[in-house]
């Protein structure tokens, strides 16, 4: 369990920090920002790979027994969480590396980002949380726990940067958006527009679904149907 500890650790502080704005600010004026992308991903790629191979060899100790319900969750909240990530890579999303807000369009957020600034975080945060919960045991705590709390952490540290150096634009799309899932249309701010996402998105979601749900014993080792 230590190696996986220190995998964890290793994960976190990397991305945690490098992400950190005065780190990132000093890193770039040194290097320039194509080198600081490169050396981030080869980073982030090497303490995911280190993560994953000690999870794999962690024994199980349980930390309490999920039970059916929670066992049952991630079939219930995969196809959202695969929804949401499919979403953010088939259509804008202003949050994304390279991509910024349209300062000349009518409404800065479309589809998918009215309802949440930051679906892949959210998908990615929806698939930590139910493992973890599904799960019970040590190894996935800390396993899907770090990726939960990246996710979460990470969304604040986008828009942190985003607004420390703001593209134009990007003011008037935090004001129509939400970090909250649904919490800008709640608050009048937005409007959900189920057009917008279109039909793709979700004949994506349901082969992917499919096909995790096939896969998943060969991939992972155990079958996604707890029963």
């Amino acid at each position: 369990m230590s190696n996986l500890t220190a995998a964890v650790l290793f994960f976190l502080v990397s991305h945690l920090g490098l992400a950190y704005l005065p780190v990132r600010k000093a890193i770039i004026e040194r290097l320039g920002d194509k080198i600081f992308l490169a050396a981030y991903s080869l980073v982030a790629l090497a303490g995911l790979i280190w993560m994953i191979t000690a999870y794999g060899d962690a024994p199980f100790e349980p930390v309490f027994d999920p039970g059916p319900g929670l066992r049952h969750l991630p079939i219930l909240v995969m196809p959202i969480a695969l929804f949401l990530v499919v979403c953010s890579v088939t259509g804008p999303n202003p949050t994304s590396v390279g991509q910024n807000p349209d300062a000349d369009e009518a409404e800065p957020a479309k589809g998918i980002i009215r309802v949440t600034r930051h679906p892949m975080m959210w998908g990615v945060a929806l698939w930590g949380m139910t493992h973890m919960l599904a799960n019970g045991d040590q190894a996935a705590l800390l396993f899907f726990g770090s990726l939960t709390l990246l996710a979460l952490a990470g969304s604040h540290a986008i828009d942190a940067k985003r607004s420390g150096d703001p593209a134009p634009g990007w003011g008037v799309f935090v004001q129509s958006t939400s970090f909250w899932p649904f919490g800008a249309i709640i608050q009048g701010r937005n409007r959900f527009a189920a057009g917008e996402i279109g039909w793709i998105p979700l004949a994506i979601t349901a082969v992917l679904y499919g096909l995790l749900l096939a896969m998943h014993p060969w991939l992972f080792g155990v079958s996604a149907m707890p029963f």
